[in-house]
Formats: structure tokens, sequence, C-alpha cells
């Protein structure tokens, strides 16, 4: 199996769904059980051995890269990759750390908080020629369903994906293993949108249609994509995302 050593976490977006009222916060930095969001998913992936963290940021970059140096320990080599366009759908932060990351990379979003076994399960299971998303078949559990990203399944291929999907069997989790194909899938999905932007979803689609995207599901694990208050307290609550082991 090809060792994972680097990931991209992207933190680029205005989050303003989460702020509300309060202009003045940054996403990556709301309070999650007395911390800041963004020490845990820190937290789960140096936990997991990876030790090169790519991160792409955009909105109030110069404030989130400060805070975000305080979190990172000194054994890390971070990085900070500026998305200029990050007004953009998220496909373009990606895009941005092209040629700037080794691929088999992991990548989640900077908001998305997992159960500490999830990166193992993901690392552990990965094909390294394909697009490895880890999903989750618990469609009970998803605080948030109407704005989860849905999942057509079939045996272990994705066949579909996208908000509005309307049959459905998983959730896309926000967390990934990538190939080094997924910039190229990204840039076609652009050009499909006159060339102007792109959501991750839009390449992940493609390549799906060609066979390469492969669902691992996380069984038992628990998580949250906290991207609202009421996500944010309902994380608050439940226990079964938390990471439990300290960093190496």
């Amino acid at each position: 199996m090809t060792p994972i050593s680097e990931a991209v976490i992207l933190i680029a977006g205005q989050g303003s769904r989460l702020r509300g009222a309060n202009k003045n916060s940054l996403k990556p930095f709301v309070p999650l059980l007395g911390r800041p969001l963004l020490s845990y998913i820190l937290e789960a992936v140096i936990c997991a051995g990876i030790n090169t963290i790519r991160f792409v940021v955009g909105y109030e970059s110069e404030r989130v890269i400060a805070e975000a140096k305080q979190l990172i320990p000194p054994h890390i080599t971070a990085s900070f990759i500026l998305n200029r366009d990050w007004q953009k759908q998220n496909g373009i932060s990606l895009l941005a750390a092209a040629g700037q990351v080794r691929p088999p990379f992991l990548l989640t979003m900077g908001d998305h908080v997992f159960d500490d076994g999830i990166i193992d399960c993901l690392l552990e299971k990965f094909e390294p020629d394909l697009l490895n998303i880890a999903i989750d078949r618990k469609l009970h559990s998803i605080v948030d369903l109407d704005d989860a990203m849905k999942v057509q399944m079939r045996g272990d291929k994705v066949t579909g994906i996208g908000k509005n999907l309307p049959s459905y069997d998983a959730i896309d989790t926000g967390l990934f293993v990538c190939p080094s194909e997924i910039f190229a899938y990204l840039e076609q999905a652009k050009c499909n949108n006159s060339g102007n932007d792109c959501s991750l979803a839009n390449g992940i689609e493609l390549m799906a249609a060609d066979g390469k995207v492969r669902g691992i599901d996380i069984g038992s694990a628990g998580w949250h994509d906290i991207d609202t208050p009421r996500v944010l307290q309902h994380a608050e609550h439940d226990g079964s995302w938390r990471v439990l082991r300290s960093p190496s």
C-alpha cells in the first residue's frame, strides 16, 4: 500500500451560515467544546501519522494563517496555499493545491469533525489509483440531511453524487484519499461550467462516470459537518465523533 504522508485541508470559505451575525469571527476557529473547530481536524489528521499539511486559505487569509499557526505542533510541516477566488466553489480551492501536494493525499474540509478511527479506516482500505470517499450509510443519524452531499452506490463504487440526488444510499463525509487525476477531472468540470467555477462534487461526478470513485463505509463511527449553529449545538452533545487519542 502506498503510504499517505500529506493532507490538504480546505479552509478558504467565508462560513457565513455558522458565524451568523458575528462578522469578526472566523469559521475554522469557532469554539466547539471550548476548542477551535480546526483543532479537532488537525488532531485527527496528525494522529493518523500524517506530518505534512497543506491548508488552502482565502477569506481573511492573513488572520486565518496567523490563528492556524498557533494550533500546529512544531514537528508538523505546514504550508498555506492562497485561493484568490475563494468566493467560488470548493473545487476551485482544491485546484489551488495542484502541483503543491504529493498524491495520493488525504483531503478534508476544515469544518468536519470525525471519530478518530475514520481516517485510519480510509488509510487502511484506499486504492491509490482511485478517488476514495469515506461514506456514511447511517442516513438516520445525519443532522441536516437536506444539505448533506448524497451518494449513490453500486457495490463499492460511487455512481452518483450531489446534494439534490433523487436516489441515494449513503452520505459523503467530506474525507477523501485523492489520486493525481482529481485535478484533471476538476479542470474538466471547470471547462464544463464555461471555465469559471466547479465544485468538488462536479469533479467526483465525472470520475464516477469513468468508474474511478470508490466508497469506504465508516460503519458505526460518528462525524459532523459543522456548517450551522444547529449542527454545532448537536455536536457538542454528541460524543460519537470525538477524537480520543493524543497526537503522537
